[in-house]
């Protein structure tokens, strides 16, 4: 090799480590120069760790400052996982703190092990805890490694079950529910699950403590850099009066448990009582759509859900045969009004010209229709009539009448054929009242069009397409297709009380920081539209419910009958018709008659006449409403066994 390519070589080779020192160089002054202060935040964020502790949420309260829901604190055996993270220790700690709690050890393994804590926060495994126990773990420290025992604040019901449904319950966050709320919780901490809780758990939540700590590299907590306190969350006082809450709800389940005693006459065939699963209740006031009472029956105990329901009590409360107590009837529940829907029909009639507030129609018991005879409960024949004591005696064939001349303008395609099913609608029948704790049914006001879907979806089922006179004849008395929940019935007869007002209804009427006690909020009426009707019609209608109570062919006057005569009361019966099923008992009232501030409906499965059941229920809830003795629950047959 000669000297000159060996010299060329030796070049090469200095050019390369030069550019090797170059770029190393470049990456330092990089390192140091450009990120340094990028990358020592990040090193110190590496040993920095931001811990969140859940805020007391705030209290529930009804409309008299009466506590519903509030927090109570609870000594828990909490563990620190990384006290405890050498696994021959941990086996040990959890095989007698097991055996000392009385807690099965894979529950407590379940909880340790559950990542969606933080592993800088203390993890519970059991509330509640005795205090012998307690002194027992705290004597002997050394054999429980990373166990305390500290205060929790937890939900807390002072009146068990009374209101359960309305103001739902609390449990840990899902997932499904973290991805709506990434930014504001973390695995592991409370969220409302149903009814008030759920639907006002901005306001109830607070804003949580915010502690930093310096950890190092073993996960160790070193000291506290910072802390932020917690904020409490809002108090809801809501329109609901727990007195009332209390008569609804004892009124409704006492009624149930009488009823199911009772034997359903309608059955000739064999000796059958009425079965009555369930029922509900719900008052409002008319001249502002805020609800008094709320009642679900059967009900659960919201206090089972506060750490973590036991799999046997889900499995319960989701039984069929359990008749489903978690389902609040109040707003989920779908049914036939029957009878209660003549106030709709008879408003529909009197607008189209069809009836008026006077005129008479010879009720004798039954209506031909087309080729069809459609019949009064039992035939009875009520004679001349006219729309008030067609109310009171609660006349078929009355209203019959009306649906069939409504079908055939709708067939001849004159206008005002679909008043029935209009009118049903500006009353809020058929889709939801927009109640704030949500979950509700719409029901449903058949026609035409929904005939002619329903057929196309399933022919067999539907086999006629056409909306045929027997339809509008059995839309015309609430039966047939037609369904509502308790809800709606509630604010469209608190429609027609307060003069033709459709109002969204109500549960919380003021919302309070829960230490100043400063108002954030204050919930006012919300009016969804107003609905003309005249005043001699409101008067002859009026007239009919009064008579339902108090004219001795009324069908609610037995069950009516120790209620006081100087407290003026009216209403609607209502027993509906239920395929392979006993009757559905309804009642509707209100008072007083001239300027109503209550109405109340009871609606009570499979039990009967609505005189029986259903008005017996509304007739205690009023008296607790007049504050007086509440009476004994019956059962009271309407007069003649018709209703």
């Amino acid at each position: 090799m000669t000297d000159q390519l060996r010299e060329k070589r030796i070049g090469i080779v200095g050019v390369v480590i030069i550019a090797i020192f170059l770029t190393l160089i470049s990456r330092l002054w990089y390192l140091q120069v450009a990120t340094g202060e990028e990358l020592a935040l990040q090193a110190t964020s590496n040993r920095v760790r931001v811990i969140q502790e859940e805020a007391p949420r705030g209290r529930i309260l009804d409309i008299n400052g009466n506590v519903i829901v509030d927090n109570r604190i609870t000594k828990s055996i909490v563990i620190d996982r990384v006290q405890l993270s050498n696994e021959k220790r941990k086996k040990e700690v959890i095989k007698k703190l097991s055996k000392v709690l009385n807690i099965d050890s894979k529950v407590v393994e379940s909880r340790i092990a559950d990542q969606r804590i933080s592993p800088y926060k203390p993890v519970p495994v059991a509330i509640d805890v005795p205090f012998d126990r307690i002194q027992y773990i705290k004597e002997r420290q050394n054999e429980f490694t990373g166990v305390d025992a500290v205060p929790l604040p937890v939900r807390r019901y002072p009146n068990g079950n009374l209101a359960a449904h309305l103001v739902g319950y609390v449990g840990e966050i899902n997932d499904e529910e973290l991805s709506t709320r990434k930014d504001d919780y973390q695995l592991g901490e409370t969220i409302g699950k149903s009814g008030i809780e759920l639907a006002y758990e901005n306001y109830l939540r607070g804003e949580p403590s915010i502690k930093k700590v310096e950890i190092d590299v073993k996960g160790r907590v070193l000291r506290q850099i910072s802390y932020k306190e917690p904020v409490p969350g809002n108090d809801l006082i809501l329109s609901i009066d727990i007195g009332l809450q209390q008569v609804a709800e004892t009124s409704l389940a006492r009624q149930i448990e009488i009823t199911r005693s009772v034997q359903d006459t309608s059955d000739k065939t064999k000796f059958t009582k009425f079965k009555a699963p369930g029922g509900s209740v719900v008052m409002v006031d008319p001249n502002n759509g805020f609800v008094k009472a709320l009642a679900s029956f059967p009900t659960f105990n919201p206090a089972e859900f506060v750490d973590g329901i036991p799999t046997p009590i889900w499995e319960e409360l989701n039984d069929p045969k359990n008749a489903f107590p978690l389902n609040n009837r109040a707003v989920q529940g779908l049914y036939a009004p029957a009878s209660t829907f003549k106030m709709v029909t008879a408003i529909a009639g009197n607008n189209t010209g069809i009836i008026t507030p006077y005129s008479t129609f010879n009720d004798t018991g039954s209506l031909k229709v087309s080729d069809r005879e459609f019949k009064n409960a039992g035939k009875k024949a009520n004679g001349v009539i006219n729309l008030s004591s067609a109310l009171t005696v609660s006349s078929d064939t009355f209203f019959y009448n009306i649906g069939s001349k409504l079908w055939s303008l709708q067939y001849k395609q004159k206008p005002g054929g679909d008043a029935i099913q209009d009118t049903a609608r500006e009353f809020g029948f058929g889709s939801v009242t927009g109640l704030p704790i949500g979950n509700e049914s719409k029901g449903r006001i058949p026609d035409e069009e929904w005939k002619q879907k329903v057929h196309d979806e399933n022919p067999e089922a539907f086999p006629y397409a056409q909306w045929l006179p027997g339809d509008n004849v059995n839309t015309s008395v609430g039966q047939g297709d037609t369904l509502v929940t308790p809800i709606q019935l509630a604010m469209a007869y608190s429609t027609f009380a307060n003069g033709g007002v459709l109002y969204q209804p109500q549960l919380v009427s003021e919302i309070r920081e829960s230490e100043s006690k400063k108002v954030v909020k204050k919930i006012k009426p919300i009016p969804i539209r107003t609905i003309e009707m005249s005043e001699s019609l409101v008067n002859s209608m009026k007239d009919g419910f009064t008579g339902v109570i108090s004219n001795e062919k009324g069908t609610a006057r037995n069950a009516f009958l120790s209620f006081p005569t100087n407290i003026p009361v009216a209403g609607k019966t209502g027993t509906a018709e239920v395929s392979g099923k006993q009757d559905t008992s309804l009642f509707v009232g209100f008072t007083p008659i001239k300027k109503p501030n209550f109405v109340a409906v009871a609606i009570v499965e499979e039990a009967g006449f609505g005189a029986g059941t259903a008005a017996p229920i509304v007739k205690r809830t009023f008296e607790g409403v007049y504050g007086l003795p509440v009476t004994d629950v019956i059962f009271a047959a309407p007069p003649g066994g018709i209703d």
